[in-house]
């Protein structure tokens, strides 16, 4: 499985740095550094892989181990490239880069070794022991030479060691189906352990090397304060931006993992990583350092302020851990210098500190039975006694209103960009040096890859306007922050420009009218949003009036504010306490099924249940089955039939059909029936085939009653038992239903329990959620009127096709 695979993966990787090293006291490396960047890239590829796709729930040590070892192996095969293509000329060049990121990840992987000896993980602990220790050693090769490579290269050699008495424990175990298992190596023993330790997998598994990564960043700056480098230059840049885009991935994996808050955090602090790593790189093409714009910075200290405050009802220790970054904003906005100044580095020193503590809280916490620093009971006592607030609590929580979806909601993450994004407009940059100023990291990855992303998610969650509006101002966002802030169009504006940026205000105007339906705090984000387009669009042609950006910019940013803090809410505690406010345009059939139709999950046996009494009172519903989707009403109530037929406007060619759940429900009326017909009926059932078969006194058995008259044409009637377990256990308990499809007469079949609310969510008393249907298509219609002559024909071929009937 992926654990062998990860365990390979940093075994080749081990063995690679060991031959590097045993090769370099001579003159001409074996594995050229080059060469040896581009393999640690293609191994940490794999072992990010092997992290993601670990079975998640019983081993967190594991994707801490993957995902730090990943994101460390592919930063250094970027330096190793870059030395290769002789980017580092001075010999301190190479210390100054590699010192920083190799002196984390000995802290970082002792951390896990440590958190791996105390919960009896010692295979992965010797690993990452062993890893840690080449990293030490390689700390001090750059220091002192009577230290020897060769001790490097031992240290990888174990790790070569231990991986490979891994793989040997779990390949004998694959090929003696489990009777031979070395020590350590086997898993089925390792599960059941798991097991008995409960409700580990609830916490998100992603949180601690996401902290493990933020060490990473506060490293590269705090040694430039403790005088361990000499300067911050291009060769810590691999460092800074390995950490951020695993930031971004962690954050995806943390909205699979349904922590909406810690998801917000790393998507925040990546963009500082990218900022950092940009006003690093920016001295090698300009002599000066880049300057940073304080609005920005004041405002992300408070989203970063306000994000601590949800996250310390979910976890004190995570949401006092965030104040940190509060305070590294806030140095930041105080001097001008940015990341090359004294302050921010102090700040990311405390950084570094705070992250490892709150890291091995969070690796322990996953592994062991006893928590460090809980504090959830606590904040759950002191709002237990106040009646305003409730915090959200249950499996429904991060349930999308329809259906089920893998992710949490990531609207609070791309509002949030929004507010950073907008504020990008009051820049005003030199135009002689454009990108002096730091503006093209917070336009790139706030307003444009994490508006991206969190359109994604907002799109694997149904919300189709939400991630329409997301993803497109996301583009806009790239292509004219890069345009206008990135100094790609010069001095000189062109009229193709405005032309681009005018359809992009056509396309924002039909978000705009969409968004009437949606709710009012949409309706004005949209509205608002079309003053930065027009910005944009004056600046293009010349015209921009002086003052016109800082008001485009507050309002878009304080509407975009008011939603961030709307949608935290509703994610934390139960009842709206923001109000998004009603639909701007009620429409009628438009999101009326929101209020009055159940919707039930079809997993549950209790909604099946619920279902049936909703029909033995006399409701309809919409239910999956083999098929379609289809709408039903139980036989022993005439009335219920009655609405069925008139919500359809049923046209007279499509009559309503007859299921039971088993031929014993017909058993009483068998002799009514010819054995030739009887016997195809046990042959065909239960199928997706319908067969019309004569009217006659068989009917009234059925208990049908003054519904007879709705089912069928006066002369026969269409039967059929479905192949579906769960509209069986229905009619089981209701008794024999009467169905009919569930979109109005002489449209597409129905697939799905979206579409049932969509066509009929006024007119139904509840619709149970299967999610998309198996078959796109109808079952087929058997013609059984005239079966004793040795005739069937075909109404309808569905599913099944003629040769098989």
């Amino acid at each position: 499985g992926p654990g062998l695979q990860a365990l390979c993966a940093s075994h080749t990787g081990s063995l690679l740095l060991a031959v590097h090293f045993y090769s370099s006291p001579g003159l001409t490396p074996l594995i050229p550094s080059t060469a040896l960047g581009v393999l640690l890239l293609i191994l940490s590829a794999l072992l990010a892989y092997a992290g993601i796709r670990r079975n998640l729930r019983n081993s967190s040590l594991l994707v801490s181990l993957c995902l730090t070892l990943s994101a460390f192996w592919s930063a250094y095969g970027v330096i190793l490239i870059l030395a290769g293509q002789g980017l580092l000329p001075e010999p301190q060049d190479a210390r100054d880069a590699l010192v920083p990121g190799l002196a984390t990840f000995t802290l970082a992987l002792l951390l896990v070794a440590l958190v791996g000896f105390l919960c009896r993980e010692p295979v992965l602990a010797l690993v990452a022991a062993a890893v840690s220790l080449a990293s030490a050693h390689e700390v001090a090769l750059h220091y002192s030479s009577s230290l020897g490579p060769s001790a490097v290269a031992c240290s990888h050699l174990l790790v070569c060691l231990v991986g490979g008495y891994f793989a040997l424990g779990r390949i004998l175990c694959v090929l003696s189906k489990g009777k031979v298992a070395l020590p350590g190596t086997d898993l089925a023993e390792k599960k059941s352990q798991e097991q008995g330790w409960g409700s580990a997998g609830s916490t998100n598994p992603f949180a601690a090397p996401g902290l493990l990564l933020n060490m990473l960043a506060g490293s590269v700056l705090g040694c430039r304060l403790l005088g361990v480098t000499h300067r911050l230059f291009l060769g810590q840049v691999p460092w800074l931006w390995a950490a951020g885009t695993f930031q971004i991935g962690i954050c995806v994996l943390s909205y699979r993992a349904m922590d909406v808050l810690m998801a917000t955090a790393f998507g925040f602090t990546s963009i500082l990583k990218f900022a950092a790593g940009y006003s690093l790189l920016y001295p090698t093409w300009q002599p000066e350092e880049p300057h940073f714009p304080t609005p920005f910075l004041v405002v992300f200290s408070i989203l970063f302020a306000v994000l601590a405050l949800f996250l310390s009802l979910q976890s004190p220790v995570d949401g006092l851990y965030l104040l940190v970054f509060v305070a590294y904003c806030i140095s930041l906005a105080c001097s001008p210098r940015g990341f090359f100044a004294g302050g921010p580095q102090g700040v990311a020193v405390a950084i570094f500190v705070a992250s490892a503590l709150v890291a091995l809280v969070h690796l322990y916490n996953g592994r062991a039975r006893a928590k460090i620093l809980p504090g959830k009971g606590a904040v759950k006592a002191l709002l237990a006694h106040s009646n305003l607030l409730k915090l959200r609590e249950g499996p429904e929580l991060h349930a999308p209103y329809l259906g089920y979806s893998r992710y949490a909601d990531a609207e609070v993450l791309a509002y949030a960009c929004s507010v950073l994004a907008s504020f990008a407009l009051t820049a005003t940059g030199d135009p002689q040096a454009p990108l002096s100023t730091i503006v093209i990291p917070w336009v790139v990855v706030a307003g444009g890859i994490l508006k991206l992303l969190g359109g994604s998610v907002a799109f694997a969650r149904g919300k189709t306007l939400e991630s329409s509006a997301f993803i497109l101002y996301s583009i806009l966002w790239i292509i004219w922050g890069l345009t206008r802030f990135g100094g790609l169009y010069g001095p000189a504006r062109s009229f193709h420009a405005a032309v681009g940026i005018v359809a992009f205000i056509l396309f924002n105007s039909f978000i705009v009218f969409c968004s009437l339906f949606l709710n009012m705090a949409w309706f004005f984000y949209s509205l608002t949003f079309m003053l930065v387009a027009v910005s944009f669009l004056l600046d293009a042609i010349h015209a921009l009036p002086a003052g016109y950006d800082i008001a485009a910019t507050l309002t878009f940013g304080l509407v975009s504010f008011y939603c961030f803090l709307a949608a935290l809410c509703s994610s934390t505690f139960e009842g709206c306490c923001l109000p998004l406010g009603r639909p701007v345009v009620q429409l009628g059939g438009v999101g009326a099924g929101t209020t009055k139709c159940l919707h039930l999950p079809a997993r549950k046996a209790s909604s099946v249940k619920r279902i049936a009494d909703i029909l033995r009172n006399g409701g309809t519903c919409g239910i999956p089955t083999d098929t379609v989707y289809v709408l039903v009403a139980a036989c022993s109530r005439p009335d219920a039939v009655e609405k069925a037929h008139r919500s359809k406007r049923q046209a007279q060619d499509r009559p309503m059909s007859l299921w039971i759940s088993s031929l014993k429900q017909l058993e009483p009326a068998k002799h009514l029936f010819t054995p030739l017909l009887w016997d195809f009926m046990e042959a065909a059932w239960p199928s997706p085939i319908s067969l019309v078969i004569p009217r006659g006194e068989w009917v009234d058995f059925l208990g049908m009653k003054d519904s007879a008259k709705y089912v069928g044409t006066p002369r026969s009637v269409a039967i059929r038992i479905p192949d579906c377990s769960v509209t069986t256990h229905l009619i089981d308990l209701v008794g024999p239903i009467v169905v009919t499809s569930a979109n109005p007469t002489g449209e597409a079949d129905t697939t799905h329990h979206n579409q049932v609310y969509a066509k009929l969510g006024d007119k139904v008393d509840a619709v149970l959620c299967g999610g998309p249907s198996p078959e796109n298509i109808a079952s087929t219609v058997v013609d059984c009127t005239k079966i004793d002559s040795g005739n069937i024909g075909f109404f309808r071929v569905g599913i099944i096709p003629k040769s098989q009937v």
